[in-house]
């Protein structure tokens, strides 16, 4: 499954400066792997030591937020935009 990922700002220092790019995979951990073959670097950015979706970084599948779904099991399907949204804080 082929699927476009968003790759915000403070991150598109792993992809060339391209704000979107192209990955693999029938769910998002897939795309994820797939991510990171192919721009080294950002899944550090995006999951945590243990593997899991960093706290303050959101996903969206379509217009799907993966905590909502199956996380890091959410499928991908052919054609879904995948979004890469760090959380904003402050005041």
């Amino acid at each position: 499954m082929s699927v476009t990922v968003r790759i915000p700002t403070i991150l598109r220092t792993y992809t060339g400066g391209k704000a979107e790019v192209s990955a693999e995979g029938a769910t998002l951990a897939d795309v994820l792997r797939s991510l990171e073959e192919n721009h080294a670097g950002i899944a550090a950015r995006v999951l945590d030591d243990s593997g899991r979706l960093r706290r303050f970084v959101n996903v969206y599948v379509n217009d799907d937020d993966v905590r909502f779904e199956q996380g890091l099991e959410t499928p991908t399907p052919d054609g879904a935009g995948v979004s890469i949204i760090p959380a904003v804080a402050g005041g």
